[in-house]
């Protein structure tokens, strides 16, 4: 068994980092709330540089057996894991401001989930990832309702928990008869059995609860019904950390299993997949139409993206994996942008800013929030010349290329119809006159990542492809 431990330092360092700042938290009470928020960003800082350092082309190969494996693609995911969860950390910090419910427990709960989440994209056995996922589980839901006194936030945890339990069983099942028809829990020892033997039943039944545990954890139709709740009822900063880190643990944990796992009996999960890419941008597209929630909005736009990622999914091969891990880089980046815009607005009263009506007129009394948020919405919708028309584009091309053709259509016409409500956003900010005076948070930092983040998303971001490209190709060749 080989033990490499520097090839996990950055798990590590999180796992030592969270006593030490829970017994801060303990000890101090609330005066602990800049001592945890800063300290968990420094660990995710430190983790990140460490996982730089330490990565190789070579990658790290099976470690403990072979339930972990340190690779690019690991150090792929990772990196846009502890990004999106210091991003949220940070924007906390500022939004909730004085409220007595903001305390020290907030980033530590924080970074256990995204050391579970780290172990979901590492994982090469099936009861690692079990591990890992249910740590990052735990930890979301006591974030859902973590405004204690907020009877939408208490309903959010409440439904987020059933829901939840519910896809890990489902999970959990699908897993267990991979096992029973296998004999083994291990990536590898999967797909071997896949490949010496036709598909019998249990393995076809255990492959598709399988993905119907996993659509729940990427929020794909027809298990998408836990998010629009969850997103809106959550305080926005935990929902700015659900709409990205998550999932993109939750796409690498389903891309890896799909492609390691079961790579032999793709022709099998290709169906599924299919369906449920279809189903996730038609859905996703048509019900964000009567939204009156930005929230709501922004979660069935997650829906419509997580619907095209999963066109590279069903292409399969290096060609799709390196589409998909390009697709989910810029995803993070435009919807962590939009949501920091959205934690930036706040009524006059002091209360966040939720609904739609509330940005009419925003072009004239708040320009420069208004032009960002503007550019957010034009990238998720992937009209050109913005960044997000490149991802699309090699989810489509891969597709094309795997000979579904048909499917690259109807995707392609997915997008025109999801357009419509993000062009909605942009019409009520310029066209409409204002209906109150929205309040703009006083947070530097936090408006300087907007402004990073909408310089990336802007043509700006095509000097990106290449390293980018780059690095998603590297990533996905680890898989096969």
């Amino acid at each position: 068994m080989t033990y490499n431990f520097p090839a996990i330092a950055p798990e590590l360092i999180l796992i030592f980092g969270e006593p030490v700042l829970m017994l801060t938290a303990s000890t101090m009470g609330r005066r602990a709330t800049k001592i945890t928020t800063w300290g968990t960003v420094a660990l995710l800082a430190a983790a990140s540089a460490v996982l730089l350092l330490t990565s190789a082309p070579s990658d790290g190969g099976a470690l403990f057996g072979g339930i972990l494996v340190a690779d690019s693609f690991a150090v792929f995911g990772k990196l846009f894991i502890f990004l999106a969860s210091a991003v949220a950390i940070i924007a906390a910090d500022k939004w909730f401001g004085g409220d007595d419910e903001h305390g020290p427990e907030y980033p530590v709960l924080i970074l256990l989930a995204t050391v579970g989440m780290s172990v979901m994209v590492s994982a090469t056995s099936l009861i690692t990832l079990y591990v890992g996922l249910e740590l990052n589980s735990l930890a979301a839901y006591i974030l859902a309702s973590y405004r204690r006194t907020d009877a939408k936030s208490a309903e959010a945890g409440l439904k987020y928990f059933l829901l939840g339990a519910l896809a890990s069983g489902i999970l959990l099942y699908g897993m267990s008869l991979l096992y029973g028809f296998t004999g083994t829990t291990s990536y590898s020892g999967i797909a071997a059995a896949f490949a010496r033997e036709e598909l019998s039943i249990g393995l076809l039944f255990g492959l598709v609860f399988t993905f119907a545990g996993l659509a729940f954890k990427v929020s794909a139709v027809p298990f998408h019904m836990w998010t629009p709740d969850v997103y809106e009822g959550s305080p926005t900063p935990v929902t700015t950390f659900f709409a990205s880190a998550p999932k993109v643990a939750a796409m690498l944990m389903t891309l890896r299993i799909a492609m390691e796992a079961l790579g032999p009996a793709i022709d099998a999960w290709r169906q599924i997949v299919i369906f449920a890419a279809l189903a996730s941008i038609i859905l996703g597209a048509v019900a964000a139409w009567g939204q009156v929630n930005i929230k709501r909005l922004l979660a069935y736009s997650s829906i419509n993206n997580i619907g095209f990622a999963l066109i590279g999914l069903a292409a399969g091969g290096p060609q799709g994996a390196s589409a998909v891990l390009f697709y989910m880089a810029v995803y993070v980046v435009m919807t962590l942008g939009a949501f920091l815009c959205v934690l930036a607005l706040k009524r006059e009263d002091g209360e966040p800013l939720e609904l739609l009506d509330e940005l009419k007129g925003l072009s004239r009394t708040r320009p420069g929030l208004a032009a960002a948020l503007a550019v957010f919405m034009f990238s998720l919708a992937g009209i050109p010349p913005l960044f997000g028309f490149w991802p699309k584009l090699l989810v489509f091309n891969a597709a094309v290329d795997a000979g579904l053709i048909w499917l690259a259509v109807v995707g392609i016409l997915g997008t025109v119809v999801g357009a419509f409500y993000y062009l909605k956003i942009i019409k009520l900010m310029y066209f409409d006159d204002p209906v109150g005076n929205a309040q703009t948070a006083n947070h530097m930092l936090g408006n300087a990542f907007i402004a990073l983040f909408a310089l990336i998303v802007s043509p700006l971001g095509y000097l990106l492809i290449g390293p980018l490209g780059a690095a998603a190709d590297t990533a996905a060749a680890a898989l096969f």
